[in-house]
């Protein structure tokens, strides 16, 4: 179909013009969409698949829990991803009475998949060390700093008697620490 093409033409520009600048000024965009390389998606989708039949909004749903919130991949991204993997033969799409439509991984699906299982460990691994929380267990000293952030935050701003004013002041705080590690080298 008419998304095949533009899932490989499209991906290689994005590659190039972005692949290092996008780190300085706007890495939050430009690495959300390429949360995953080229192709890993469908082994994401084909891994949910084979645990269970699903729809495309619960497919995006299984995905950013995946990768706990870092990425919710587009409706713009997953359907042609799915279409792909329909003409391949590795997931069939039935519309069931309500109109929704089910999919599933097929037999061919499920052995492509089989034999992709050392992408999958390779991916999951990506996932959980882009994950805070894994680099923070790994870490004792970063994850009593973040208690006693949160500690302390909770403390102030859960007392009644913080002020607008007071609360302007502890976001500035919070935005001016990350601005400042977001510019470390």
């Amino acid at each position: 179909m008419r998304h095949s093409h533009h899932e490989h033409g499209h991906d290689h520009d994005h590659d190039h013009d972005h692949s290092h600048h996008e780190h300085d000024h706007h890495g939050r965009g430009g690495r959300r969409q390429r949360f995953f390389g080229h192709g890993e998606l469908r082994i994401v989708i084909l891994d949910i698949l084979s645990q269970n039949a699903s729809h495309g909004y619960e497919l995006i749903k299984a995905i950013e829990n995946l990768t706990q919130g870092n990425y919710t991949p587009s409706p713009g991204v997953i359907y042609p991803t799915l279409d792909f993997l329909q003409e391949q033969g590795f997931i069939s799409i039935d519309e069931e009475e309500n109109g929704r439509k089910k999919i599933s991984i097929t037999a061919v699906g499920t052995a492509w998949l089989a034999e992709h299982q050392e992408s999958l460990a390779h991916i999951h691994e990506k996932v959980k060390a882009r994950s805070v929380g894994y680099q923070l267990r790994k870490n004792p000293q970063m994850k009593r700093a973040l208690a006693n952030f949160k500690a302390v935050l909770d403390l102030k701003v859960n007392q009644e008697d913080i002020s607008a004013a007071q609360l302007k002041q502890i976001i500035g705080v919070i935005d001016r620490a990350a601005l400042e590690i977001s510019q470390m080298d």
